[in-house]
């Protein structure tokens, strides 16, 4: 049976009336006909109209094979996703999907009158759309119930636990009926998704409709080098040379989008901006302004420009690089939508030309490595526009005829050339000179060189060396190379924690889950002194003397040799290895317990828990006024 004939007829019907001829790769797989009722997690990237697939899918739970939805007493369907301008746009997709079949839909969402939710929900909405937060108050206060549902879709799941709605989730789907359908849609499938969809999904089909083709074939990529002082100079002469429709300039900062905006504005660029602080009536009238044509760029944040889609946007810049390749590809996937092409641009800093190159390649993404537009570029681009313009192409109409005569006779066709010139670049902002590196060649030249690299090529880091130590001692910290752990931040850390300079630290050696490094003997000393009993510097980092980088390589042969270091995401915090205890009883048919490695080099007993309680003259205990701190 083909995809087509799976369609519930009031939405076939509705996708004929919008002129759907085809449906993507994701409609088609959502309805698979084996699929039936199942759960699913679907890989989908932003823009393959993912919307509409998940309302197809969600028809033969909803319609029973009726051709009208019913009158329910509470929703049939819940939809979340990660933000307010999401949310609208699932609202809009859905209400002309489900229209022919009678769907009523309600939306709740931060920045709106909870009263007018309230009231939305009273009439008894077939499908609601939320964001995290607002669903729980509204299900904490009982406007918004639950025990009719027998849907849940979550929209963009990998962005909604990036924003930190791990524990609303989590409470919407516990309240939520245990026979029901989840479908979960992400453009990746990470640990924590993995995780949240082994919790609350029951036997899930996995679709990815997601390949490396696809993900960029109607999107050119570029990356753009500037001096570190130059970024917003390189911002407006990609504007300028590129002239797009639309727009979009990402920023990882609100104070990032303040800045930018002002100076594009001073510059007579038509910007708006979007950031976390706006009302969302401030954007709601900046998205307006973009559809209508009184704005041409909108700066914004990577969580306010999720779920924007704006016709005509032929132009993702990246102000501030993305942080991963998942960033990358959400900002990026704002334009080259629907067939369009479009355009991604990364302008990175001169110091931050590795970081760049890894997050592309980890994306698989080999873009053009370039520099910014000069003066001349853009001049000579916009010379061609106006020569191409279709003005000049077509014919006198009857009403110009008297005007034209007119003008051919009264000045020479120079002088006309020069106004029409005039004409069409008044108004338009005056490029930026920009500084280009030295030798720009040999850098691009290096820059393609890497960027050409495979993913699974990655570079050891070196370990940091000194020639000139003598007599140090090592200390192993709990962290290593799996936590980022990076000189460039261990040793300003080190000589805060321990209060010396760096002339006392010696050799660095990363490992997978441990750091060795080499300190002179009495920063060593003091450094474990200040770590105290618990043997903790920076809160959280665990530290411990060692005889030297060889008892690294015998710990990690044991088994995992991370100690208790910074806390992780994807799991509990691991804690230092415990000294012997006494026999308990009752390990016999466990085997004998397997020596660790000693904590420290000393052979007093281990430490106490607490301080020592002091003493009367007679060895009675005194009560201290206050609990004495163990530093």
């Amino acid at each position: 049976m083909s995809a087509e004939m799976q369609i519930a007829a009031p939405l076939a019907a509705a996708l004929q009336k919008k002129g759907f001829d085809t449906l993507t790769p994701v409609q088609e797989a959502v309805l698979s006909p084996e699929i039936g009722e199942r759960d699913l997690l679907v890989s989908a990237q932003t823009g393959s109209g993912k919307t509409v697939a998940f309302g197809l899918a969600l028809a033969s739970s909803l319609l029973d094979d009726a051709d009208v939805l019913g009158v329910s007493d509470a929703p049939l369907a819940l939809i979340i996703a990660p933000t307010r301008e999401l949310a609208l746009q699932v609202r809009k997709e859905l209400e002309w999907l489900y229209e022919p079949a009678g769907g009523q839909i309600a939306s709740c969402i931060g920045g709106m009158d909870m009263r007018d939710e309230r009231r939305a929900l009273s009439r008894n909405p077939h499908i609601v759309v939320g964001t995290p937060g607002r669903l729980v108050d509204h299900i904490s206060r009982g406007s918004l119930v639950m025990d009719s549902l027998r849907a849940v879709v979550l929209d963009e799941a990998d962005e909604m636990l990036n924003m930190g709605f791990r524990e609303e989730l989590e409470e919407i789907l516990e309240s939520a009926p245990e026979e029901r359908r989840t479908l979960l849609f992400s453009a990746t499938v990470s640990k924590p998704i993995a995780r949240l969809a082994e919790n609350y999904q029951n036997d899930a089909m996995r679709l990815n409709t997601i390949s490396a083709r696809e993900q960029h074939i109607d999107i050119d990529y570029s990356a753009v080098v500037v001096a570190p002082e130059d970024v917003e100079k390189a911002v407006i002469n990609l504007l300028l040379y590129h002239d797009a429709p639309n727009a979009l300039v990402f920023c990882s900062r609100r104070d990032g989008v303040n800045k930018l905006t002002a100076r594009l504005n001073n510059r007579g660029f038509p910007v708006v901006a979007l950031s976390g602080e706006f009302s969302q009536k401030e954007r709601s009238n900046a998205l307006l302004a973009m559809r209508d044509g009184r704005a041409k760029v909108c700066v914004a944040t990577d969580v306010a420009a999720r779920g924007i889609d704006l016709p005509g946007l032929d132009l993702v810049i990246h102000a501030d690089l993305p942080s991963n390749k998942e960033t990358l590809l959400h900002r990026s996937g704002r334009t080259g939508r629907a067939g369009r092409k479009g355009a991604s641009v990364l302008i990175v800093p001169t110091r931050a030309r590795r970081r760049a190159e890894r997050v592309m390649r980890d994306a698989d993404i080999k873009g053009n490595w370039t520099l910014p537009p000069t003066t001349d570029d853009i001049r000579k681009n916009l010379d061609a526009r106006v020569l191409s313009h279709p003005a000049l192409e077509e014919g006198i109409s009857e009403a110009e005829g008297d005007l034209v005569d007119a003008l051919t006779a009264r000045f020479e066709p120079h002088q006309l050339a020069a106004a029409l010139v005039r004409l069409a670049r008044a108004g338009q902002a005056l490029p930026e000179d920009i500084d280009t590196p030295d030798d720009p060649s040999k850098w691009l030249q290096e820059s393609r060189d890497r960027n050409g690299r495979t993913a699974d090529r990655r570079e050891e880091r070196r370990p940091r060396e000194r020639s000139d130590f003598e007599n140090g001692e090592w200390v192993s910290l709990g962290v290593g190379r799996r936590q980022s752990a990076d000189p460039k931040w261990l040793v300003p850390m080190l000589c805060k924690n321990g209060g010396f300079s760096r002339d006392q630290i010696g050799s660095i050696r990363i490992s997978p889950n441990e750091t060795h490094v080499e300190l002179r003997p009495n920063a060593a000393a003091q450094l474990m002194d200040r770590a105290g009993a618990e043997q903790i510097i920076d809160k959280s980092l665990y530290v411990q003397r060692v005889s030297g980088p060889e008892d690294m390589t015998a710990r990690q042969d044991d088994g995992p040799g991370q100690r208790r270091g910074k806390r992780r995401d994807d799991g509990p915090r691991d804690r230092p290895a415990r000294r012997e205890r006494g026999d308990r009883g009752g390990r016999s048919d466990r085997g004998e317990r397997r020596e660790r490695p000693a904590q420290n080099n000393f052979d007093e007993k281990p430490a106490r828990k607490g301080p020592k309680k002091p003493r009367g003259p007679n060895g009675e205990k005194k009560r201290s006024p206050k609990k004495q701190s163990r530093d």
